[in-house]
């Protein structure tokens, strides 16, 4: 999933455009659950395999359709980009990793909690790794969701540790995939590109000792391992063209629409437990991040209303 600050939309509005890739990108990964579930039967770690595998051709394609191959030819050539590329496809394969195990084993609940929780946290990094300032209603929604979590660990009888694992690992992969100065699907196709060389070699490894689900399980497995790479560069591919038509705000708002469709997922659909323990946490998890997305539109509104009254002095 997104994160609302990995890429800063255009100033002056959103692009009607914009919103219809982002909105596609954010539906498609709601019902990504769907497919997971689909999968559930192949280890986490093969499919996460497949997913990355079969990303690099399609990420190679776009970027020789929209003429971005140099981009990369430079990043291969810099062994501080390369290494920026690596740390951050490392975080991208632990999210991701955790993502797949823990909808095939039942806790796409869990998984919403995660992504919920995402945004406050890269308000928390943000305080903490870059000394930003933060006013009274993000420190309250943040307090909010340390409750929420702490309500969950108190009746779990332990901390929800794939929700924190999700948040921490994409928390800490949007910070440093902003530091990484190569456009958005340029530094996908890198990341991919560097992790098919484990990926490639994970997989053959299963193949020769039986273990695979490519080919000797039937043609239905094929299919999905195949459809990994579609379901994981597509959307990705949409939303980051879509973000930069958008602003930042808008972005933020949307990026409720996934963990929103997951979460009823989790309830109707797959009738995971949701008890009265759970409903209280999370009733915490949305008032604090109503608090956020009002702190975070009224900041918008401002700088707004600023740059309209310095506009006629230009």
């Amino acid at each position: 999933m997104a994160d609302a600050k990995s890429t800063s939309g255009p100033e002056t509005g959103d692009s009607p455009r914009g919103f219809a890739f982002a909105l596609t990108a954010y539906v498609f990964w709601g019902f990504l659950p769907f497919f997971m579930k689909a999968v559930a039967h192949i280890p986490a770690a093969e499919v996460v395999a497949h997913r990355i595998v079969w990303s690099v051709p399609l990420a190679g394609l776009v970027l020789i359709w929209l003429g971005r191959t140099a981009d990369i030819k430079v990043a291969l050539r810099s062994p501080r980009m390369l290494a920026m590329a690596t740390l951050t496809a490392v975080l991208i394969t632990i999210n991701w990793g955790i993502y797949v195990w823990a909808i095939g084993a039942g806790r796409a609940i869990e998984t919403a909690l995660g992504y919920y929780i995402n945004p406050l946290f890269s308000i928390f990094l943000g305080a903490v790794l870059l000394k930003e300032k933060l006013d009274r209603t993000q420190i309250l929604a943040i307090g909010l969701a340390a409750l929420a979590v702490g309500i969950l660990a108190f009746d779990a009888g332990g901390l929800p540790w794939v929700s924190i694992s999700l948040c921490i690992s994409w928390g800490f992969y949007a910070f440093f995939r902003k530091t990484l100065p190569i456009g958005p699907n340029q530094g996908f196709f890198l990341e991919v590109l560097l992790l098919s060389v484990p990926a490639l070699g994970y997989i053959f490894w299963l193949e020769s000792s039986g273990q695979g689900h490519f080919g000797d399980t039937g043609a239905a497995d094929v299919f999905w391992l195949l459809a990994c790479g579609v379901v994981t560069a597509i959307p990705l591919m949409i939303y980051a063209n879509g973000a930069k038509l958008l602003r930042l705000s808008t972005i933020g708002i949307m990026q409720y629409i996934a963990p929103t469709m997951i979460f009823f997922i989790a309830v109707f659909a797959f009738n995971e437990p949701f008890g009265t323990t759970k409903l209280i946490a999370f009733a915490f998890i949305w008032a604090a991040l109503l608090l956020y997305s009002s702190s975070m539109l009224r900041t918008a509104r401002a700088k707004r209303l600023a740059a309209m009254e310095l506009k006629p002095a230009e």
